[in-house]
């Protein structure tokens, strides 16, 4: 039972990219840069397109197949997709504290689960070729941490394997550490670290005790700081961001904050009925039916 706790780490590292890396680098790590192609996927993949995004991302990826960004995308659009399809991506999931601790009820569809899964080898594979030649590349270590990240997510939420989501958790904190000690610029990178401290804060003293001996500590107020460094200064994970930090808002009753963001997403994604839905509820407006995500 005491593995439950662990699940309100459910959307701890999800999907994306990065910001810059060294001057001499750029031009050899696309997750670190503005690719045009990259980023019309995550367009995409934040107005819900979900088939678009993938087959933008697969393109790109068929293109560049020694890179390891790619196959972290196309993985990334499939977790995005079922934590949609699931309502995990919304304050009914984010203010049910059952929900909240425990994840989805039921289960994730199989057939989207396998090809997240075989997106997320390749891609782990990509990366430690990269990382062979070279211990302290950049983006390798960007997507093992991204690729620990989503497997977390998808472990705690979707299939509430507990066990694996915290193996997963210390896997991904610490690549992002390692990351960002060489790397102090790379702020998308902190959407995992920012969650992690908002939602393990959010936890009981004694949860949060117990946590420790697994070297796994919390701060909310941290956590929101960092979530708000991404999207400040991040790249494509900039709304991730802002998704994350609005929800966790309404849960620490900041609704001016969550107003705020969920407007700038409203209006910045003005196709997605999830963002006005969203903004909706944080005015306490009833939800008109064409806005129904």
């Amino acid at each position: 039972m005491r593995w439950r706790m662990y699940s309100a780490a459910s959307l701890l590292l999800l999907t994306s990219a990065a910001s810059p890396v060294r001057p001499d680098e750029i031009a050899k790590t696309p997750a670190f840069t503005n690719v045009p192609e990259l980023a019309s996927g995550f367009q995409a993949l934040y107005v819900q397109n979900f088939r678009e995004a993938r087959e933008k991302f697969a393109a790109w990826e068929a293109q560049h197949p020694d890179e390891p960004f790619g196959q972290v995308a196309v993985a990334a659009s499939y977790l995005f997709e079922e934590l949609y399809r699931q309502g995990v991506l919304s304050s009914d999931f984010f203010l049910n504290e059952k929900r909240f601790l425990n994840g989805i009820e039921g289960k994730p569809d199989p057939a989207r689960m396998k090809s997240f899964q075989e997106a997320i080898q390749l891609a782990r594979k990509l990366a430690r070729q990269r990382l062979e030649k070279d211990a302290g590349d950049a983006e390798g270590l960007f997507a093992l941490a991204l690729s620990a990240g989503m497997e977390s997510d998808a472990a705690m939420i979707l299939k509430k394997e507990h066990l694996e989501a915290l193996k997963r958790l210390k896997e991904a904190s610490a690549h992002a550490k390692e990351l960002l000690a060489q790397q102090p610029d790379a702020n998308d990178a902190y959407v995992a670290l920012g969650t992690a401290n908002y939602i393990i804060g959010s936890l009981s003293g004694g949860k949060r005790f117990l946590l420790r001996f697994g070297g796994i500590h919390g701060d909310k107020k941290l956590g929101m700081e960092q979530l708000g460094n991404t999207i400040e200064k991040g790249r494509y994970l900039r709304p991730y961001a802002k998704i994350l930090l609005a929800l966790a808002a309404r849960r620490e009753k900041q609704n001016p904050l969550a107003q705020k963001l969920l407007r700038e997403l409203k209006e910045e994604f003005p196709e997605s009925p999830l963002y006005a839905a969203e903004y909706a509820k944080a005015l306490g407006r009833p939800i008109p039916a064409q806005m129904h995500p």
